[in-house]
């Protein structure tokens, strides 16, 4: 009998084992998925759509970028996925006239696909590493008319590393503030203020005491860029707010969608993509 009882605990080990492999075995450094439609969802699940036979490459694709953690991000490359790309995404398609890839894209910055997508999102920029071989596909690809969004870092720390990572790729290039009067802020919606996203947790619990910012230094939210010779937008930086987990979450809690989701992750997700595919 206790040998049936020890077959049994080991036979239920190994199948919620196989169930863990299958829910984040894709995280492993040996699984190099390709979009994020192959990734299950992280929170209530993503929307599916199709778009017109022979249009496929017709599109406007959500790339993320994979890249190697120097040990001092949270989650690293991963973080949000695939909820926040598949439901901006769709966002996308439903609110504007843009036709949008209904499984997005994961690469690296040395794919040599990369130049086939005008729009690549970096999360968690405050543990991003680079190698000399990346730095130079991201400096070719930004200067051939790329243009890259990092997102959901907090703090002096995370901002002092994203800001060297890109000082090596632009070392001759300041960032500079975004003002409100920028028309970025009225491509689609007039956007009056840069709100701050929390992660969904603390978003909830803001209605009762107020906090949305994670961290003591990371209560002003910034919106960085760098531009190239010409007056364009290359790099995007918003600093100090986590729009990811604004679209990742967004079915989680009314309260968070309403307040952070709808009010400030996708009217400014959507105003930057549809402000970038115009300039």
């Amino acid at each position: 009998m206790k040998r049936l009882v020890v077959w049994l605990l080991l036979g239920g080990l190994i199948a919620a084992a196989a169930l863990a492999q299958r829910r984040w075995g894709w995280r492993t450094a040996g699984w190099e998925v390709r979009t994020a439609r192959e990734v299950p969802s992280g929170s209530t699940g993503t929307p599916t759509w199709t778009n017109a036979p022979g249009f496929e490459k017709d599109v406007l694709t959500f790339a993320r970028i994979r890249y190697d953690d120097n040990g001092g991000g949270r989650g690293g490359w991963t973080t949000d996925l695939p909820d926040s790309d598949l439901n901006l995404s769709w966002r996308l398609q439903q609110l504007t006239s843009l036709k949008v890839d209904p499984d997005g894209r994961i690469l690296r910055l040395t794919d040599p696909d990369l130049s086939d997508y005008p729009f690549i999102y970096i999360v968690e920029p405050g543990g991003l590493w680079l190698s000399e071989p990346e730095i130079l596909a991201l400096r070719r690809y930004l200067l051939n008319g790329g243009f890259l969004w990092l997102d959901d870092f907090w703090g002096e720390r995370e901002w002092a590393n994203c800001a060297g990572v890109m000082r090596r790729v632009f070392p001759d290039r300041d960032w500079v503030e975004l003002d409100l009067d920028h028309p970025l802020y009225r491509a689609v919606f007039q956007i009056r203020e840069k709100g701050q996203v929390p992660n969904v947790a603390l978003g909830i619990e803001s209605q009762w005491h107020g906090v949305t910012w994670e961290r003591p230094d990371a209560r002003e939210v910034h919106h960085r860029v760098l531009y190239d010779d010409r007056g364009r937008i290359m790099v995007l930086a918003t600093h100090n707010t986590d729009n990811g987990d604004g679209w990742e979450r967004e079915g989680e809690s009314a309260y968070y969608f309403e307040h952070f989701s709808e009010k400030t992750a996708y009217p400014l997700g959507i105003n930057v993509l549809v402000y970038i595919l115009t300039h």
